[in-house]
């Protein structure tokens, strides 16, 4: 199976490091990587947020999984657009969706929702910039 892990940290080389050791994988791809993942597999050379551009390449190189690692990609909503596009349906991806995403992406946002469905969690409050002295 070709595999495509996106991300450029410690965390996507980890990733990398131990997908590597699978002898089910074919070829491992990361998008954009960095020095070590250089080593384990091969590089692509653009944005894990560039959804066309990681389109045209789980097409091309016929990756059948997707391992997203950071939050930014997740939380732009880079696995429902696999899971809804009809070409893309059948990739397996590895992470959440938006919605599930928004939670570890935006403190606030995960605090509030604790805080209206009465899930223990510490005190918060929200600062903006009109309310900065405040804070």
């Amino acid at each position: 199976m070709n595999i495509l892990i996106i991300g450029g940290g410690g965390r996507e080389h980890a990733l990398a490091w131990k997908i590597a050791q699978s002898p089910q994988l074919e070829k491992l791809f990361i998008a954009p990587g960095n020095a070590g993942t250089g080593k384990i597999g091969t590089n692509v050379d653009f944005d894990g947020d560039d959804i066309g551009r990681i389109k045209a390449l789980v097409k091309k190189e016929m990756i059948g999984m997707v391992v997203v690692g950071p939050e930014a990609p997740l939380v732009g909503g880079i696995a429902d657009f696999f899971r809804k596009d009809p070409e893309l349906k059948d990739v397996l991806v590895i992470g959440p969706g938006k919605a599930g995403a928004i939670l570890e992406g935006s403190k606030d946002f995960a605090k509030m929702f604790m805080n209206d469905n009465d899930i223990p969690t510490g005190r918060f409050s929200t600062v903006i910039d009109y309310t900065l002295d405040e804070g």
